[in-house]
Parts: structure tokens; sequence; C-alpha cells
């Protein structure tokens, strides 16, 4: 992983996404220490499970299709605040 110091970073910030891009993870450090990583889009994607669409994964539901899902509210009146 390349460290790029913040100024330089902030300087070459193109360079610093296509290097995140196509080499990998780019560390920022901030006097010499590291306090961020610069991640392509695809990485992030794998890495968070962001792949499929809330739609996709509404139908993965073990509910989808079922018609008679009612939901039950709680009847006892809300709570009184002194304003």
């Amino acid at each position: 992983m390349q460290a790029w110091q913040l100024q330089t970073a902030k300087a070459r910030f193109s360079e610093l996404v296509k290097s995140a891009a196509d080499d990998g993870p780019q560390e920022i450090t901030v006097h010499g220490r590291p306090v961020a990583v610069v991640i392509s889009r695809e990485l992030f994607d794998r890495l968070s499970g962001n792949q499929s669409s809330l739609v996709d994964f509404m139908r993965q539901s073990p509910l989808h299709g079922s018609d008679d899902i009612t939901f039950e509210r709680d009847a006892s009146p809300p709570r009184e605040v002194d304003l």
C-alpha cells in the first residue's frame, strides 16, 4: 500500500484516485501517522456487501409474495410530555 502525505494527496488527488483504482488501497498520513485509506468503489462495494439493490434484498425475503402480512400496533396511549 502506497502512503501519501495529506498535502501531497490534496495536490495530486486525481493521481491518488487513479492509483486506488489501479493499484489498490492508498494510505493517507498526517505528521507520519496513518489517518485514512482511499479505496476503489469496486473494492468498497465488495467489502461492504453493497452489490445488490434494496429491491433484490426484499425479493429474497421469506415473506416475499405474502399478501396476508399484518402488523400489530400497540394500542396503549402515548406517554405524557411536559413542555
